[in-house]
């Protein structure tokens, strides 16, 4: 999961993946990243970290950490948060760019209506509830999408 600044978006995906995934049975492990390094080694954002924890998912632990290139051999998948975001990975990762691992997160969800999750981090409580709501749905229709599909099933690591 990746966003700009790893402390807004980004930590709520994994948390919310992460936490599906474990009801759901799946041996995943999921991890985020930001493109831009600004944040790099703090918690995530106390709204995030608030909203997590309403919807019983504690993101306190995190640290935000830079996205590189080498993440596309460590990684299955990697889902940007917008296309902003997927713009800075194709130029962070050069030659390791795999368009087959790395798409907006919402296109799991609205395949090839390339939507944005809007960045909540100049805004107020409620827009941290609606990034909520929108991962949380994008990351049902993942759990169900790749643990009923045991031949394109993503076990071992997603960022």
């Amino acid at each position: 999961m990746v966003c700009l600044g790893n402390i807004c978006r980004s930590p709520l995906a994994e948390g919310i993946l992460q936490q599906k995934a474990f009801e759901a049975g799946l041996a995943w492990s999921v991890e985020s990243a930001g493109t831009n390094g600004y944040h790099t080694g703090e918690a995530p954002h106390p709204l995030s970290q608030k909203v997590a924890r309403l919807n019983g998912i504690d993101i306190s632990m995190q640290k935000s950490r830079r996205f590189t290139a080498a993440d596309f051999d460590n990684y299955d998948k990697i889902y940007a948060l917008a296309g902003d975001v997927l713009d800075d990975i194709r130029r962070i990762a050069k030659n390791k760019f795999n368009p087959g691992k790395a798409i907006l997160l919402m296109n799991e969800q609205y395949p090839g209506k390339n939507l944005d999750i809007p960045d909540p981090y100049y805004g107020t409580e409620p827009g941290y509830h609606e990034v909520y709501k929108m991962i949380s749905e994008v990351c049902d229709r993942i759990i169900e999408r790749y643990s009923v599909n045991s031949i394109t099933q993503v076990s071992s690591h997603l960022k």
